[in-house]
């Protein structure tokens, strides 16, 4: 019973692509280098065996004499440095044209639209923001107002605040939904509609990520669909659900922390997940499965935060359990540990940066081997397609 294991480390980048001054990126932006440096080095003896330390020079990482896995870096084809962009190049799906952005926040048609269908009343901001600072910001007129806070980034997404002891969250998921249906049929090109709940924790404005919500286009096709069709069971832990708007997949599960993601990714590793229990549908069960899992901590937490201290305990946190999820594959199971784009913590600005990304392939009877440097993020793809048969 072949499975593939892929666990993507959000925003874990290894380096500026060289059109990243496009992307209004600098060449010296590294996440991972800079990680390690700002940390005095970073202990990750699990991934350092299969073969990071010898991509590139990260302090604290040795280079293995006889790593255990194949090793490499990716370079994306696609044109932007997002999670939709890089998680759906990794399923195969290759967006030569940009999702639109929204620098100087979104056109009054759209906004007029949105209050109209919500029946919300109005909007705060409307503007590119750091969610953490623009919800500081906003709370009060937010309270006040009832007003949803609407805002933007340097990538394409129209994410929606509100504290859901105010206003209900099952209504903040609604509001989502309208503007993800406005967002398409008017063709604004707009990757991702995100629903962002707080709620006020020891006087503070506080995010709750595991009631995070992304509602992103649908993906006209992927291996994600081609497996489902074949009657594989594709498993989404963390955000995958939501990237890929649930096409072609068949069983799900959101996550509060990384921790929770990596936990659920080994007990699916262990066959101790309850499928019956996160199932769409029952009709893929007991096949060889495919497990995809985002750990999202790195970026949201840390990366956008400009919090290297926290960005590499959640990189050594992730570390400590490779060698479980190691031990416990079979003969024929495939793992691969990569990233979608960056967040460099070091460099100016909160938003992704244009980067390269690291990849770790291991399996049993894999052969270890320095691959290089990949065009392209479908190289996971191909390399699933090959393994599943």
């Amino acid at each position: 019973m072949k499975r593939a294991v892929v666990m993507v480390i959000d925003s874990m980048g290894i380096g500026a692509m060289e059109d990243c001054r496009d992307f209004g990126d600098v060449p010296e932006c590294n996440t991972l280098k800079h990680v390690c440096e700002f940390n005095d080095g970073l202990a990750v003896p699990n991934m350092q065996k299969l073969g990071l330390g010898n991509i590139q020079d990260f302090k604290g990482i040795s280079r293995e004499e006889n790593p255990t896995g194949k090793y490499g870096t990716m370079i994306e084809k696609s044109k932007g440095k997002d999670t939709t962009t890089g998680h759906w190049e990794m399923a195969g799906l290759v967006s030569e044209k940009p999702f639109s952005t929204y620098p100087e926040g979104f056109p009054d048609e759209l906004v007029e639209k949105f209050i109209k269908e919500t029946k919300c009343g109005g909007i705060l901001a409307n503007r590119p923001a750091s969610g953490t600072a623009i919800i500081a910001e906003l709370n009060d007129e937010h309270h006040r107002t009832k007003f949803p806070i609407v805002y933007t980034s340097a990538d394409s997404v129209f994410q929606i605040a509100l504290d859901t002891d105010l206003i209900p969250l099952k209504t903040l998921y609604e509001w989502c939904e309208i503007a993800r249906k406005i967002l398409d049929e008017g063709g604004y090109n707009v990757s991702r509609v995100i629903a962002r709940p707080y709620k006020i924790i020891d006087g503070k404005p506080t995010r709750i990520s595991k009631d995070r919500r992304d509602y992103s286009m649908v993906p006209s096709h992927t291996i994600l669909n081609d497996l489902k069709d074949k009657g594989y069971n594709v498993i989404a832990i963390g955000k995958i659900e939501d990237i890929f708007s649930k096409s072609g997949i068949t069983h799900a599960i959101h996550t509060g922390s990384n921790k929770e993601g990596l936990e659920l990714t080994l007990k699916a590793v262990k066959g101790e997940l309850d499928l019956d229990k996160i199932a769409y549908d029952k009709t893929n069960q007991g096949v060889p499965s495919f497990i995809f899992t985002n750990l999202v901590d790195t970026d949201m937490l840390y990366g956008h935060r400009n919090d290297p201290k926290g960005y590499g305990r959640a990189i050594e946190e992730i570390d400590t359990y490779v060698d479980d999820i190691i031990e416990n594959m079979t003969d024929d199971d495939l793992l691969i540990i990569t990233a979608d784009h960056g967040c460099d913590p070091t460099v100016d600005g909160t938003d992704h940066t244009r980067e390269k990304v690291p990849v770790l392939v291991y399996g049993k009877n894999i052969k270890p081997e320095n691959l290089g440097e990949i065009k392209g993020f479908d190289y996971v793809a191909k390399t699933i397609s090959k393994h599943l048969g």
